[in-house]
């Protein structure tokens, strides 16, 4: 639900033209025909906007974010340096055993060497062949151990450095993310929408106050910032002035309100999407400024009730979702599967699949009809007639909300059929 609307919108994945960017092979190229790099950041508003505008962009898609360099890993370096002494040790035991060195002595002049302890030798070093094994053993011997105590030092200091140096990484590349989405919250919706976005190679941003959901953006490969979403301050750290998309996915529907509230003061163009606990929150989260508001558990009920009334279309919609080449080629094109219930009293009634493609200009196309009675006709003929309680299954672009409001929810007022 979340990737069609913060992707679904108009820009390269609908089709649209853009003038700012495209995207070519999974990744956002300037235009050919235009010399912009980037727009230019809107003026503030003067006064508080009566409705959000939207850009014409969609979502910039980027390189996932590199996190570690080629040796942040402590305890593989560690690894390779107890393994490379090991090896220096045994190998010039073994030489001095071959030059007529007992293993005893042999074994006690190589730690004695690679330790740097600085006692005598146990035996005289009086040929070339001795000279050779010890000046050998002292340069590879001094250096393993060498590094071997840096991986040490950088095991026990781990915590710290990674603390510092991570924190810097990942500000920085947070700094140079434009056009991207900014989830508030890693929570139950927070992880599978990062996860989502993250396959679909799109920028991005989570904003979590928790330590131990941060850890797990982190470990994760994410971008991640650790602060209170409702703070102005957070959300310029986060870009907001940048962004495209903002998605409000806590758990509390008062502080979704409230940063729903100061995400639309700093960015009048900014697209919020909103998650809503209870029913009558859904008003004022479109009062405070958001463009969409999700409902986790209306959608539920939903698809509970999907899978009870129209089976065949779930599980046709089902076996889509799970060919996931598939889904991202629809919605790569802005196109979606969804099932609508022609709800009492729905301009559908009554009307035929090709009337009501018409109505639709476009917007969507009926694939399939479940009837209340269990018949199923897939692919109907236009002169198929919807009927109340029938589950039609429609395919169309990510802007086919207010077609199919219109014409499969009840109406509130006596209107024309097309």
């Amino acid at each position: 639900m979340f990737t069609g609307a913060a992707s679904g919108q108009s820009g390269p994945m609908s089709g649209q033209p853009t003038a700012h960017v495209q995207v070519e092979h999974g990744e956002a190229v300037p235009p050919r025909n235009a010399n912009i790099a980037q727009p230019a950041p809107a003026a503030p508003p003067t006064s508080a906007p009566v409705a959000p505008r939207h850009r014409p962009r969609g979502v910039r898609r980027v390189p996932k974010p590199r996190l570690t360099g080629l040796l942040d890993s402590p305890v593989r370096n560690l690894t390779l340096g107890i393994l490379y002494v090991a090896l220096v040790m045994v190998l010039a035991t073994a030489a001095y055993m071959a030059a007529g060195w007992s293993f005893r002595d042999a074994a006690y002049m190589v730690i004695i060497t690679v330790y740097t302890v600085g006692f005598n030798e146990v035996r005289p070093i009086n040929t070339p062949a001795l000279y050779g094994i010890t000046v050998s053993l002292i340069v590879f011997g001094c250096t393993g151990v060498i590094f071997l105590t840096g991986a040490l030092v950088q095991f026990i200091t781990l915590s710290q450095l990674t603390r510092v140096m991570g924190q810097k990484r990942m500000k920085a590349q947070i700094d140079q993310l434009t056009e991207h989405v900014i989830i508030c919250g890693f929570g139950r919706i927070g992880m599978p929408l990062a996860k989502a976005l993250s396959e679909a190679r799109a920028g991005f941003v989570v904003v979590e106050k928790d330590e131990a959901r941060i850890s797990q953006a982190t470990e994760a490969g994410y971008l991640c910032l650790q602060g209170d979403a409702a703070s102005e301050t957070v959300l310029y750290s986060a870009g907001v002035m940048r962004a495209r998309t903002l998605v409000t996915a806590l758990p509390t529907d008062a502080v979704n309100v409230f940063i729903t509230l100061s995400a639309r003061s700093l960015n009048p163009e900014l697209t919020i999407i909103a998650r809503g606990e209870e029913a009558s929150t859904e008003k004022k989260l479109v009062q405070a400024g958001a463009d969409r508001v999700v409902l986790p558990t209306h959608i539920g009920a939903e698809r509970m009730a999907d899978l009870i009334l129209f089976e065949e279309s779930t599980r046709l919609i089902d076996s889509l979702e799970r060919n996931h080449g598939f889904q991202r080629a629809l919605r790569t094109f802005g196109i979606e599967l969804e099932v609508v219930t022609a709800a009492q009293n729905s301009a559908a009634i009554l009307m035929t699949v090709g009337a009501i493609e018409r109505q639709a200009r476009g917007a969507f196309f009926v694939v399939q009809i479940n009837r209340r009675d269990g018949d199923v006709h897939t692919n109907p003929p236009a002169d198929a007639i919807v009927r109340e309680g029938d589950g039609v299954v429609v395919i169309g672009r990510s802007a086919r909300a207010e077609a199919i409001a219109a014409l499969f929810e009840p109406r509130r007022r006596a209107g024309v059929r097309g």
